[in-house]
């Protein structure tokens, strides 16, 4: 079969399209696209003027006595504390330095937490600690567990001095 196609001359590889587009359908599309775009400019131009229009008139009416500032537009550091939390960032760079420079200040000194009555010690005397005591552990199996009546019972057996000075007594006499 593929040499019945060569002998034919026809190789079924990439053909060409036989109409081209000419020039003028080009320049003419470019032209038209020109001219809806200036149409839409105006068109939205106008509505936005129609918009403002609409706006001023049915502002109410300021009172003549009222003095209006002349530029509302300028804030001030003074209002800026008027305004409510969270505030955008004024000067990311500061406030994150000033952030970390807390962070610092409070992992390196000593203090309480009056809401919950935390105290804190600085990092470094914090770490030493732990490497001198240790961290917890879990009780090993067998063991049992610290408790209420078991802290009791062992302070009683420890206080109790009845048993040993009777058994020193009995021990002496013999």
């Amino acid at each position: 079969m593929s040499t019945d196609m060569h002998k034919r001359g026809h190789h079924g590889e990439g053909e060409y399209e036989h109409q081209d587009l000419s020039a003028a359908a080009i320049f003419g599309f470019l032209i038209a696209l020109v001219v809806l775009g200036i149409l839409i400019q105006f068109v939205i131009s106008g509505t936005l003027h129609l918009f403002e229009k609409y706006n001023a008139g049915h502002q109410p009416r300021q009172n003549p006595l009222v003095q209006p500032d002349t530029e509302t537009r300028k804030v001030t550091p003074a209002t800026i504390e008027k305004f409510p939390q969270p505030r955008l960032e004024d000067s990311e760079r500061r406030e994150l330095r000033d952030f970390r420079e807390h962070e610092i200040q409070t992992l390196n000194s000593y203090g309480v937490d009056q809401s919950t009555g935390a105290t804190r010690i600085p990092i470094e005397q914090a770490m030493q600690l732990i490497v001198q005591r240790g961290l917890p552990t879990k009780p090993q199996a067998g063991t049992a567990p610290q408790s209420v009546v078991n802290t009791v019972n062992q302070a009683a057996a420890k206080a109790d001095t009845s048993n040993k000075t009777a058994a020193k007594k009995s021990s002496v006499k013999k």
